[in-house]
């Protein structure tokens, strides 16, 4: 077998993939109420092609030769052959027949899920996602490779590696820094007025806002688009195809801006990964974790930086035709950065959006490593709010109906995004050692910190597992201490109390 025919197969596979990634972000932004019964016949059936040649004759046979062969590959030949190794080892053994079943599945639960946020009713959703649980569960056996919990089969598929182990470790030292610092807040902190969060802003006014910041950070709009849905997300289909979406609410401009920004940064990501790995497994992002931190550092590192905002300010006052002109920046810069208990995990404050996160996990342990039922998942959903956050969710909408995720089968990607976070904390005290952050913030030109993210994250794909990514970036391995840090230090300034 020679190289090129091992790519070519590697590319049909990934125009399946992409086929599929434009099918989904049409289902989740125009796709007719009616037309999901037909869409999940397609999903399923191109899904089936797609499955089968990732683990069909020819794929065995370049894992064979070039396994025998190792010198006959090139740079890219190599990395892609790793990278096809591992998803057949997880999935050659699982029957066409069940995969097949679990995308069709995971089709019909998106729509169930949009009509049940509709309803405000969690039982329009309930059969989709017990579904979605049943077959995960049927999966597991054929993923598993070693003695692992069932979750941990989970964690791994989104951060290479991950287990309840160490997250039930890190998450405990995290959990246990927020609830400390927002004690010091309640007991020493003066709260900061946000009564102008709630002013009219149009959505036009937000979108010619938000379309240049993201602009400004470095996401190319040539090369991708922005449309409204229900929950955002960002879907990269290839590296000049990469869409965004937000949702839009004229009485809380946090939520476009904020969540836009989001976004933005793992479309930046997938714009960025160096074009030498197109059409093969490297050319994605290395993890979820390793994602979600770069959608969070575009969202909170440098969404909590007074320097952007007081650069951004005037500009967003012009926007907002007047609205905000009797506002100082000071005050309009502490009323972003307020800390409260709420419902909503994509409205959550950067200081409490981990125990968010954390509820979550928690409640997945309980699907996949207990015994909780469907049935249940409301309730402890719910006494889980109470329990970490003080408050509880009067309806389905704002408790277990709010995230996406379950309707595709995304159990253990949650986790990713307190990873990320932990992540984009790290990086960012890496990068200070070189950039000096609130001058480049405060500047015309972001590209320092685009160039750095580019040259230490982005340019890799998944050439490279993100522990490697992260000890080559920063020095050391994960360090969740550098978030307690960085919190304390944001929350500590706007809330006016001394170290």
């Amino acid at each position: 077998m020679k190289e090129q025919d091992f790519l070519n197969e590697l590319k049909e596979i990934d125009l399946l993939q992409q086929a599929l990634a434009i099918l989904d972000w049409d289902a989740q932004t125009g796709m007719p109420d009616k037309a999901s019964d037909y869409r999940s016949e397609t999903v399923g059936y191109l899904y089936g092609k797609y499955f089968e040649k990732k683990v069909g004759p020819k794929i065995s046979e370049a894992l064979t030769y070039f396994g025998a062969h190792p010198e006959e590959l090139s740079e890219v030949g190599a990395v892609a052959l790793q990278l096809t190794k591992e998803e057949y080892e997880l999935n050659h053994a699982v029957p066409n027949e069940l995969m097949t079943e679990y995308s069709k599945a995971t089709s019909l639960a998106q729509s169930a899920w949009q009509n049940a946020r509709e309803k405000n009713d969690f039982s329009v959703y309930r059969d989709a996602l017990a579904e979605n649980i049943r077959l995960t569960k049927e999966l597991i056996p054929y993923w598993k490779k070693e003695e692992a919990t069932n979750y941990d089969v989970l964690l791994d598929q989104y951060e290479p590696k991950m287990t309840t182990e160490i997250l039930d470790e890190v998450f405990a030292q995290v959990r246990d820094g927020i609830m400390a610092i927002r004690q010091e807040l309640a007991e020493k902190g003066t709260e900061p007025e946000t009564a102008f969060l709630s002013r009219k802003m149009t959505e036009g006014q937000q979108r010619k806002f938000v379309e240049k910041v993201i602009q400004d950070l470095g996401y190319d709009l040539t090369c991708g688009r922005l449309d409204t849905t229900i929950h955002p997300f960002a879907t990269g289909i290839n590296h000049k195809d990469v869409r965004l979406t937000t949702r839009w609410n004229e009485t809380d401009f946090s939520m476009a801006v904020f969540g836009t920004i989001h976004e933005a940064g793992h479309g930046m990501y997938e714009q960025n990964i160096d074009e030498k790995f197109e059409y093969t497994p490297a050319h994605e992002g290395a993890s979820m974790g390793i994602h979600e931190s770069q959608s969070l550092f575009n969202e909170i590192i440098i969404g909590s930086n007074r320097q952007f905002w007081k650069k951004q300010y005037p500009f967003f006052q012009e926007c907002a035709e007047g609205t905000f002109d009797d506002l100082e920046f000071d005050d309009f810069y502490k009323g972003l950065k307020r800390t409260q208990a709420s419902l909503i995990r994509i409205e959550a404050d950067t200081l409490t959006y981990v125990l968010h996160i954390i509820i979550r996990y928690e409640i997945e342990k309980m699907i996949f490593n207990g015994t909780a039922s469907v049935d249940e998942l409301p309730q402890i959903w719910n006494d889980k709010y109470e329990e970490y956050l003080g408050i509880r969710p009067e309806n389905d909408l704002e408790g277990i109906l709010q995230d996406v995720h379950w309707s595709g089968a995304s159990f253990g990607y949650f986790p990713s995004y307190a990873l990320g976070y932990m992540y984009a904390a790290q990086l960012l005290h890496a990068m200070q050692k070189e950039i000096a952050i609130d001058e480049v913030l405060a500047s015309d030109d972001y590209s320092p910190i685009q160039n750095w993210l580019k040259t230490h994250i982005h340019q890799y794909g998944a050439s490279r597992k993100p522990n490697q990514l992260i000890l080559d970036a920063t020095g050391e391995s994960l360090n969740p201490q550098y978030l307690l840090d960085y919190l304390r230090g944001i929350y500590f300034d706007v809330y006016q109390i001394e170290e």
